[in-house]
Formats: structure tokens, C-alpha cells, sequence
């Protein structure tokens, strides 16, 4: 199971000295990474602040930096913040379930998802 994922910012974080940073990597989210979020007094003074903090959290490496933490992702611009939320939602989303079955009219192996809502 992966359980890191490497990312490529579209604009990159800029440094005080002007270096730009744009590989990285991310790991799956836990529950506690979200409860400890929640928690945060930036958080519980300003709600908007949950994205920023769980994000520093899950990325564990920006080329050339030591640390990611909070102040730094505040200072992504806004198409990389965009970008990374999008990742978080795709790589800790659950997918749902494959399996293969046999076309009865043309005999091809197809795999489809399983869904198991029931709509309409």
C-alpha cells in the first residue's frame, strides 16, 4: 500500500532569499493528524486556518527545506494551496472497490467499480 506520495507544486514555494521550492511529498492523513487540527488554537480562533495546519502535517518534505510547518504553507500561492488540497482529497479519499466480470455477449474481461448505494 503506498502510503507517500511525491507532488510537483505548479508555481513553488518562494524562500526569503528567493529560491523556489517546488518537489515534494505527502503521506496519507490520520485520524489524529485531523483531531489534532481541530484542536489547534489557530483553528478554533479562525476555522479557515484547518487547511493550513493539516498540511503541514501530512507534507513531510519540500526540496531544500528542513521543516514544513504552518507559517510556510500560509506563504504557498494560492494555485499550490489549491493543488495540494485537491491531492489531500484524492490520495485519502476511498475509492471504491474493482472487480472483473465477463461481457456475456462478447466474452472481454472488463473490471468496474462496485458500488454499493443504493440510488433512485
Amino acid at each position: 500500500m503506498t502510503t507517500v506520495y511525491d507532488f510537483e507544486l505548479p508555481r513553488g514555494y518562494v524562500d526569503s532569499i528567493g529560491e523556489v521550492h517546488k518537489r515534494g511529498k505527502m503521506r496519507l492523513a490520520t485520524a489524529g493528524d485531523e483531531i489534532a487540527a481541530t484542536r489547534d488554537p489557530r483553528v478554533l480562533s479562525n476555522p479557515s486556518y484547518l487547511t493550513i495546519v493539516i498540511l503541514s502535517s501530512v507534507i513531510t518534505e519540500l526540496e531544500g527545506m528542513d521543516t514544513v510547518v504552518p507559517n510556510i504553507v500560509e506563504r504557498f500561492f494560492t494555485a499550490d494551496l489549491a493543488f495540494l488540497q485537491d491531492m489531500y482529497q484524492r490520495i485519502n479519499s476511498i475509492e471504491p472497490p474493482k472487480m472483473t466480470v465477463v461481457c456475456p455477449d462478447c466474452g472481454k474481461t472488463h473490471e468496474v467499480s462496485v458500488n454499493f448505494t443504493r440510488e433512485g
